[in-house]
């Protein structure tokens, strides 16, 4: 599906998405420098445009699925960014009662399920979700999110064998920042094109230019098209890049300045999208800037909500460990 196909105020709002994503990062990462968010906390600025464009192709009662380095998607999913920062922050207003963190956030509400630490572990269960909605007989897709890291563990391969076998209703996203933890692609991996890991049990797989957001949506509403009719998963490669470390506390000393910068200037996913925007009159440049002090404003109410809510009591440190289930 091309540009074209959107009107104005669906593109406009696609911008809009994004650029609460990436303001939204860079106030996390103020934050944690001040102490404020505590434990791991992983940046998603520079892979805005793969949350907003794969969720753009979505319907409702589709679920999404990460790995920590989940912010964007969840506000992709237009969860609350107020109840998202007091998550962050540990206060009793967030989504899991400051329990979860950065890195286990959930919104079940928005079908987004987390939010998960170990490498590749949200692969399994995305592919358990799946099975789920074919149970069911729901007409829904899992849309699944892991990076090339996660790409080499071995749960991600018995997950692809359990779904193509059963032929589930799952799209898995690898988001190819190229480096992983902390190691490129070409030093980790024997086969760098990883949209053609899905081969050997019968998966097509496709690659995609991550840092446009057109493509990302046409890509996705391909792969959503063929998995709703039945015809099983399908895996798009989406090559992106992460402007910040791994995490806060990585240097990224593994890359040069001199890259990192070519990114920002020559292939930024909003800079490009803002430039088809007045490029096409959609809109102008005061109208970006309007939208840019908009998400500003945002963005401020939830550091401030986040600093004035309620802090945990020692005593819930003892709640939600087990669901009561009946018999």
């Amino acid at each position: 599906m091309k540009a074209e196909s959107f009107t104005k105020e669906q593109v406009r709002g696609f911008y809009r998405k994004m650029l609460l994503i990436r303001r939204f990062e860079e106030k996390v990462g103020q934050l944690y420098g001040m102490e404020l968010i505590g434990g791991f906390c992983h940046l998603s600025i520079g892979q805005e445009a793969v949350a907003v464009g794969t969720h753009a192709a979505s319907k409702p009662g589709d679920a999404f699925i990460t790995s920590y380095r989940g912010h964007g998607l969840m506000l992709a999913c237009d969860s609350d960014p107020n109840v998202m920062m007091a998550e962050l922050t540990g206060k009793k207003t967030g989504y899991s009662k400051g329990k979860g963190g950065s890195m286990h956030i959930f919104n079940v509400e928005k079908k987004f399920f987390g939010g998960h630490g170990i490498v590749g572990a949200q692969v399994p269960i995305g592919t358990g979700v799946a099975f789920a909605n074919k149970y069911r007989k729901k007409d829904n897709v899992v849309f699944t999110y892991f990076g090339d890291g996660a790409v080499n563990q071995g749960q991600t391969y018995e997950s692809f064998n359990m779904a193509a076998l059963w032929k589930l209703p799952v799209i898995y996203i690898i988001e190819n920042n190229e480096y992983a933890m902390g190691t490129s692609v070409e030093r980790s991996t024997s086969i760098t094109e990883l949209y053609k890991r899905g081969e050997g049990f019968g998966i097509p797989g496709k690659q995609v230019n991550g840092m446009d957001f057109f493509l990302i949506y046409e890509a996705a509403s391909e792969a959503a098209e063929h998995v709703r009719s039945g015809k099983g998963p399908i895996l798009l490669e989406v090559k992106t890049y992460r402007y910040r470390g791994h995490s806060m506390s990585d240097p990224a000393t593994y890359r040069s300045k001199e890259e990192v910068e070519d990114m920002k200037q020559n292939y930024d996913p909003i800079s490009a999208l803002k430039k088809y925007m007045i490029d096409d009159k959609i809109a102008s440049e005061d109208e970006c800037e309007a939208i840019d002090k908009e998400v500003r404003d945002l963005v401020k109410k939830s550091e401030d909500f986040a600093k004035n809510s309620q802090e945990l009591s020692v005593d819930e440190l003892y709640t939600d460990v087990y669901k009561s289930v009946g018999c």
